[in-house]
């Protein structure tokens, strides 16, 4: 049976719960679909969901890890237009949910360090 590193897990985990959460909560996401998409935001929720579904799955399994998490960092990157609208429209709001949008700007750089360094691991033995 292939091992299964804690990277690869973790992210796989990630890339699940968000996936999962895009259909049990889909109205946050909804909300920060950006404007200049066609069509529905609940459309575009129910898309990114399933992709990264699609994602996950295809990480945790070691044929397909490594272009998976390459995929996934391209997620990463495509998805970032969605939390600037979100730190944009909240502007407004509480200082903590104005801190927590904001946040999730600079921390797409570690996600997608992290989906290029599972990549990375799927290459090397063992």
């Amino acid at each position: 049976m292939p091992t299964f590193r804690p990277g690869a897990k973790a992210l796989a985990a990630l890339l699940g719960g968000a996936g999962a959460a895009h259909f049990l909560v889909p109205a946050p996401f909804d909300a920060i679909v950006p404007r200049v998409l066609p069509g529905k935001p609940r459309t575009w929720t129910r898309l990114s969901g399933v992709a990264e579904i699609a994602l996950a799955t295809a990480v945790a399994h070691p044929r397909t890890r490594r272009r998976a998490s390459l995929a996934t960092a391209a997620f990463f990157v495509a998805v970032f237009p969605a939390n600037v609208r979100m730190a944009r429209d909240w502007r407004g709001r509480p200082a903590p949910l104005r801190y927590a949008a904001n946040a999730r700007l600079p921390l797409q750089v570690p996600l997608v360090w992290w989906a290029l360094h599972t990549a990375r691991e799927a290459d090397r033995p063992g």
